[in-house]
């Protein structure tokens, strides 16, 4: 089994519960990756990685009536949960689509969103996976467009907890998913200019909020195709 696969069979079985593992831990960085990128008014915007919907509905609470947020997920189950959730938040006019996908293949023409949102979802994919996750979401974004992502942060610091952590992963990759990246490296990397930035701590491990924003000369019709 591959590690797509493996991950959308585990997402799919904790789709139930997950906000209950993990919301409590997520929710503070994740409100402060949605405040630094500050999506509003009319814009189009995609969280990747929506997971159960939390941040799709925080997001489309802050667009204006013509503004658009779509969401992509790999897992079925945590789709189901998102759609739930945008029923009963009364928000569903604001939500363009959820869709089953993977984020190194977007199904999105060139030029689409305005904005592009990924929480905890950045750090699932392996170092040679990144640099094309990455390059996808500049091929969606607009010329101008930004990119926030709340990820756990590779800052250099040897401490207990990062290496119980590292261990963990290592050892439990099925469970402890998420690996510490250097998140500001990048997005440096794959042509963002970095905005704005802001860490916080989740049970001593550090994690950092940041935006970038692609150079408005950037040429969408010139990134890969849509396929």
């Amino acid at each position: 089994m591959s590690q797509a696969e493996s991950a959308r069979h585990f997402y799919d079985r904790i789709s139930g519960v997950y906000d209950a593992l993990a919301d409590a831990s997520e929710q503070k960085a994740r409100a402060l990756g949605l405040e630094l990128l500050a999506p509003a008014g009319g814009q189009m915007v995609l969280e990747i990685g929506c997971g159960t919907g939390l941040g799709l509905v925080a997001i489309a609470e802050r667009l204006a009536a013509a503004g658009r947020v779509s969401g992509i997920d790999v897992a079925p189950g945590m789709l189901d949960v998102a759609r739930k959730r945008v029923a009963a938040s009364g928000l569903e006019e604001r939500v363009a689509e959820l869709r089953l996908g993977d984020a190194k293949e977007l199904p999105y023409p060139a030029g689409s969103f305005d904005a592009v949102f990924a929480s905890f979802t950045l750090e699932l994919f392996s170092e040679t996976e990144r640099p094309v996750v990455l390059a996808e979401v500049a091929r969606v974004l607009r010329p101008g467009g930004r990119l926030g992502v709340v990820a756990m942060h590779d800052d250099g610091r040897q401490t207990a907890m990062v290496d119980l952590y590292r261990f963990l992963h290592r050892h439990f990759p099925h469970i402890v998913d998420c690996q510490p990246i250097d998140v500001r490296q990048e997005l440096e990397r794959a042509g963002f200019e970095i905005v704005a930035s802001e860490g916080v701590s989740i049970w001593g491990l550090p994690v950092l909020a940041i935006v970038g924003r692609l150079p408005r000369s950037a040429d969408p019709a010139r990134r890969a195709p849509f396929r």
